[in-house]
């Protein structure tokens, strides 16, 4: 009876020794496929949050260049505006236009990075150099019916130099932004 028993405690304590070594594993396995599940949820976080950085700051980017592009317009037009046609008054136009720049500017400093920033700022120095140097221009003449744009047209070759410069670099560090 007693190599029954024996039998008997052999086949439990192996089944019992089995079941948990079983167990251990299966907890391992467990533990290793939870961590591959954070990690991937870690991962599939932070590219939700890089595509949302890169969607606010392209949103932002394609503001800023509207805005400068409507400010280009206002001051194109006052370029060609004689004094007849522009008083004092029509600077509000060309005014608006240029706060606007700034207005939008504002999110470029907010969603960055600092090198889109710095050529952002560049080109609102750009802008806000053009309408003060137009304004000079105008108010320092006497109205004689000539737009400024005939009367001072190295000048504003040299402005709108400065325009395509500055808005070419603010656009070269804006899809360097992007890309990154």
């Amino acid at each position: 009876m007693s190599d029954v028993i024996a039998v008997a405690l052999i086949a439990s304590l192996s089944t019992l020794l089995g079941a948990g070594l079983s167990g251990f594993m299966g907890l391992r396995i467990a533990r290793q496929q939870i961590g591959g599940q954070v990690a991937d949820a870690r991962e599939a976080r932070s590219a939700q949050r890089r595509a949302t950085r890169d969607a606010l700051r392209r949103d932002a980017y394609v503001r800023f260049l509207s805005a400068c592009d409507h400010a280009y317009r206002q001051l194109d037009q006052r370029w060609r505006e004689s004094e007849s046609q522009a008083p004092a008054a029509g600077y509000d136009d060309v005014y608006a236009a240029v706060r606007a720049v700034d207005e939008a500017y504002n999110l470029i400093l907010l969603e960055g990075p600092a090198a889109v920033a710095t050529a952002g700022a560049r080109v609102v120095e750009s802008v806000n150099a053009e309408n003060a140097t137009l304004r000079q221009l105008v108010n320092a003449a006497p109205a004689t019916g000539v737009p400024p744009v005939a009367r001072h047209t190295a000048e504003r070759r040299e402005l709108i130099g400065a325009r395509i410069e500055t808005r070419d670099a603010f656009v070269d560090a804006a899809r360097a932004a992007l890309a990154d």
